[in-house]
């Protein structure tokens, strides 16, 4: 069973979520998407949440409401996190798990350690949490694989017609150069020509009748 919840900010919507258990948090962990940003609470046990970014938001610009909205989750959904006053949530891009055979159900390292993110003193804020609530949803039928690949595809097919896009105006592009080099040799002719008259009109009628012996 995966929750999902949406932090609506700024006329934009945020997909929040986070699986049921640790089992759950294993696909997640396999099946995450690019745009997904990974939340959890600091040194300890908690759920794994994520954020799905949406087009032009990347991890450096995360608004910070919905940074918060995720920290209330993770705090929330922490068996002793929920009892404290106050816990550090770290962030990082979900390409920067790093999962290997040898580790424990749920658990996860970092590829690159510099790339994890703190939020510091996240207390418990009903108000949030209550908004958040609102927008629960669960589904019991998510296959994560199956979402993944037709996500690639989505992208995959923008890509290409992206390319396609560029490919036409470069053609676009190349023919204008040519016929502007075109009109731009006939110029030359037209000038040459013209320059060609005036020396001939120029001449006396002895050089002129010169210019055919």
């Amino acid at each position: 069973m995966v929750y999902y919840f949406t932090s609506h900010c700024d006329g934009v919507d945020f997909l929040l979520y986070m699986g049921k258990d640790k089992f759950e948090n294993e696909l997640l962990i396999a099946h995450g998407w690019p745009e997904d940003v990974w939340f959890h609470a600091d040194n300890l046990s908690s759920a794994h949440v994520y954020v799905r970014l949406p087009e032009g938001v990347d991890f450096e610009s995360i608004p910070a409401q919905v940074l918060n909205d995720c920290a209330q989750l993770t705090k929330e959904n922490s068996i002793k996190g929920k009892k404290q006053k106050s816990i550090k949530v770290v962030y990082t891009p979900w390409s920067n798990l790093h999962k290997t055979g040898a580790m424990e159900v749920g658990q996860v390292g970092f590829h690159k350690e510099k790339l994890r993110k703190y939020i510091v003193q996240v207390e418990r804020d009903l108000a949030v949490l209550g908004r958040l609530k609102k927008t629960m949803q669960e589904r019991t039928d998510v296959d994560f694989q199956l979402e993944r690949l037709e996500h690639d595809k989505e992208e995959n097919a923008k890509k290409r017609a992206f390319q396609r896009e560029k490919d036409q105006e470069e053609r676009q592009l190349q023919a204008e150069r040519a016929r502007q080099r075109e009109l731009h040799s006939y110029d030359r002719v037209f000038i040459e020509a013209d320059m060609q008259y005036n020396t001939d009109m120029k001449m006396g009628v002895d050089d002129y009748e010169d210019s055919f012996m």
